[in-house]
Formats: C-alpha cells, sequence, structure tokens
C-alpha cells in the first residue's frame, strides 16, 4: 500500500507543478487555463483533457481513475446490484489504487491532493454508470471529520486502514422521525462515569452494512438552550456490545449500495469515542456540510455527462422511419437542449469546485450547486429515456439504471427543499 501511494504520487509530481497543494490555485498554475477545450466544445462531455479548473497531471490521475473502475467495477456491478452490496475486495483494490482518502493530508497517511482530484475519483465513478461503491462518503464525507476533528489517537487508529480501504466508513445523522431537520434527532448518550450509554436508531446509512466504523450524531445535552447546542459526534466500532445492523434496505435504485437501519441498544463507549468536543457535534456538521452537497452535485452533473453521450450514442444507431432517429429535428433539437443545459450547470459546478478549492465556497452557494445539479439530474434522466423509447425502461439499458439512481438525489443531503430555504435565508437576511 505505502510503495503504491509512493509511486502514484512520483507520478504526479513528475508530470509538472504538483496539483495537490492546496497553497496554489489551479488557476494560477502553468498547466491549467483557456488553452484546454472546454465541455462545450469538446468531441465528449466525458474527454480526458478537457475543462480549465484541471491540470495535466489530474488527467494522469483520471486515466488511473478510469481504467480502474471500467476494469475493477462495471464488469461485477450487475452481481453485486443482486447481493445489494460490492464486494469488500473492491474496497482494498480501490486503497491499492490510491483512490480512498485521496484529499487526506500526506501526514496521516493520505496522497494530500487537492479537492479536484476527489472530483476525479467522484466524477469517473458516475462515467461508469456504477452507484455501488460508497467511496465518496467513506474519503470525502467521513475521513475528514475525523482528520479534521478527530484527536491523534483517533486519527491514527482509523484513517490508515480507511484509505487502505480494511475499515470501511459511514456516518449515521438520519433517524426514522428526523432526516434534513438535523436538530431532531432523538439518539441519545448519557454519561456514565467517563464512559457514554449510547441509545436510539438511524435509516437509510449508506455503507452502513459494510461499516467497520460509524460517526454517530447523538444528543448529549437534553438541557441545552437549543438542540444545536447539544450534539456531539461518536466514533462506533463494528462489533461493539449492543450496536445492532438491521437489514440492508430494498430501494427503488442505487441498488448494488448497502444501504442500512442501525440500531444502539445500552452502547457503552469509552470517553475516546467522542469525536472532537462535547455538544460540538452540530458546528462539525453545518462546517462539513457544503462539501458533502458539492460531491452530491458534482456525480450528479458527471451522471448528466454519461446519460447525454449514453443516449448520443444511441440516436444515432437507433433507425426509424427508414433513417436513424438522430436525423429527426425533434431528437436533435431535444440532443441540443440537453447539451446546453449541462455546459451551462457545468460552468457554474466547476466554478462550485474551483472555490472550494481555495476555501472559499459558502453554505449558501453550495445548496445551490446541491439542488439544481440533482434537479438537472433528473430531468436529463428523464429525457434521455424518453428518447430511447420502450428500450429505455428496461433494466439491461444503463439509461434505466441512471434514471432510477438520480431519483434519490434531490432527496439525500439535504432535501432540495431544505436547499432552497437555505439560499432564501441567506438572500433575505439583513447580516
Amino acid at each position: 500500500m505505502a510503495a503504491r501511494l509512493l509511486r502514484l504520487r512520483g507520478l504526479l509530481r513528475a508530470a509538472g507543478p504538483r496539483p495537490f497543494s492546496a497553497q496554489a490555485s489551479p488557476l494560477q498554475t502553468e498547466q491549467r487555463g483557456t488553452k484546454r477545450p472546454e465541455p462545450s466544445s469538446a468531441k465528449s462531455l466525458v474527454d480526458i483533457g478537457i475543462r480549465r479548473i484541471f491540470s495535466s497531471d489530474h488527467d494522469i490521475f483520471r486515466e488511473s481513475a478510469r481504467k480502474f473502475f471500467q476494469e475493477e467495477v462495471l464488469p461485477f456491478h450487475a452481481e453485486w446490484e443482486k447481493d445489494g452490496q460490492v464486494s469488500r475486495e473492491l474496497w482494498e483494490k480501490a486503497g491499492q489504487q490510491g483512490l480512498l482518502g485521496v484529499a487526506i493530508a500526506e501526514k496521516h497517511g493520505g496522497i494530500g491532493a487537492d479537492i479536484l482530484s476527489s472530483a476525479v475519483v467522484w466524477e469517473e465513478q458516475m462515467y461508469v454508470n456504477c452507484t455501488g461503491p460508497g467511496f465518496s462518503l467513506h474519503s470525502d464525507i467521513v475521513m475528514p471529520y475525523i482528520a479534521n476533528y478527530g484527536s491523534e489517537e483517533q486519527i491514527k487508529r482509523f484513517i490508515p486502514e480507511m484509505i487502505a480501504g480494511k475499515c470501511i466508513g459511514a456516518i449515521a445523522m438520519t433517524e426514522p422521525g428526523a432526516g434534513s431537520d438535523l436538530q431532531g434527532i432523538r439518539t441519545y448518550a448519557k454519561k456514565d462515569g467517563s464512559d457514554w450509554i449510547l441509545n436510539g436508531s438511524k435509516v437509510f446509512i449508506t455503507n452502513g452494512w459494510m461499516s467497520d466504523v460509524v460517526i454517530v450524531v447523538a444528543v448529549t445535552n437534553r438541557e441545552a438552550r437549543s438542540p444545536a447546542h447539544g450534539i456531539s459526534l461518536f466514533l462506533v466500532e463494528n462489533g461493539t456490545k449492543g450496536f445492532i445492523k438491521g437489514r440492508k434496505l430494498n430501494k427503488i435504485g442505487l441498488k448494488a449500495q448497502d444501504t442500512a437501519e442501525l440500531f444502539f441498544e445500552d452502547v457503552r463507549l469509552p470517553a475516546s469515542a467522542l469525536l472532537g468536543k462535547e455538544n460540538k457535534g452540530f458546528y462539525y456538521l453545518m462546517a462539513e456540510l457544503p462539501q458533502e452537497r458539492l460531491l452530491i452535485a458534482d456525480m450528479a452533473l458527471a451522471s448528466c455527462e454519461f446519460m447525454f453521450e449514453e443516449t448520443r450514442n444511441y440516436v444515432k444507431q437507433r433507425k426509424a422511419f427508414g433513417k436513424t432517429i438522430a436525423h429527426l429535428q425533434t431528437v436533435q433539437h431535444k440532443l441540443a437542449e440537453m447539451k446546453t443545459q449541462i455546459c451551462v450547470g457545468r460552468a457554474f459546478m466547476d466554478n462550485c469546485l474551483q472555490l472550494h478549492a481555495d476555501k472559499r465556497l459558502d453554505s449558501s452557494t453550495a445548496s445551490m450547486a446541491k439542488y439544481w445539479s440533482s434537479d438537472l439530474q433528473n430531468s436529463i434522466a428523464t429525457q434521455c429515456v424518453q428518447l430511447h423509447g420502450g428500450w429505455g425502461y428496461m433494466w439491461e439499458y444503463p439509461i434505466a439504471k441512471a434514471f432510477v439512481d438520480a431519483r434519490v438525489q434531490p432527496i439525500y443531503g439535504g432535501t432540495n427543499e431544505i436547499m432552497k430555504e437555505l439560499i432564501a435565508r441567506d438572500i433575505v437576511s439583513d447580516k
């Protein structure tokens, strides 16, 4: 594992100025700029070497990620859909390939990449239309909480194993009675000497069934002046007495992504299981949620790009009325509309990625990206299925899977209705 990461770092550095430094803005380096084709003028929306926010170093990394997803994920995904989960072997292969925890600092054992490199992994997964691997949640949602707020002991205990794919991470926020309303959670951790006793339940937990460690959001002070002031985060390991994994949930989409119910029945946790400071959990969540919404948005746009190319290829082959349906003006106009919508969305999305790389992405802008991109994803999915005709309704066609997988995007990570509330609050605020 260490040798693989060292080779990967060396390859990326040999290609030119290191793309992963947080100090240099992507637009300030020599290899990024207007000479790179934009998606609107590229041969394909998924071409390697396009988009000005990236460099040739990112292209090298993208080639490696694309090869991995095409060879190690795509051929096996249908079987994983039947199983309701991917294999553990895949997680370890991803770790060996350097695709997990890409943006985690080198001092913690990561590659020390920038967020644009993480985006490469998000996008390449969507370009093969395989939603099973929960890599993005593991790497860019769960791991940052541990890296940013964990103790030295917690970081050493979990991060190296998570980067290697030997410890799968999940985060348990949602409850049967509390989804987008994080302040409405009921899971409760009560102090017992220096320990904590955790009780409650969570639902819709991505990576929940396969998880080795779960960040659990719980109330720790019921007397706080507001719910936000009484929430803490805990690291709960698989096998802990009283931690019970319920059934894998049977979803209409994301068939290969394990999603589970989790139950906590008098789970005794040591003081060292507390992540960060007591009663500061809500503030940690608010600080990290913009990145979660950014990755949902970018994966949504990448899915749009995949669906467009899949549909473009289909209509150029499908014949009706004696010629391919790509010759029909109504089909051509629909393709023109979709490509325009996707390119407009990509321009905003890349701007958000650049802002986040420069540590300037705010909550309101991330909310805009999440709601707009996920709504667009569902619109593009509907239009692409229509252009496939009856075959678009058949499960063996990739567009059918992309269609059902898209539906959850406006729901998780905070519903799009909540996103609009956050955006509106910023608009009308006097501050």
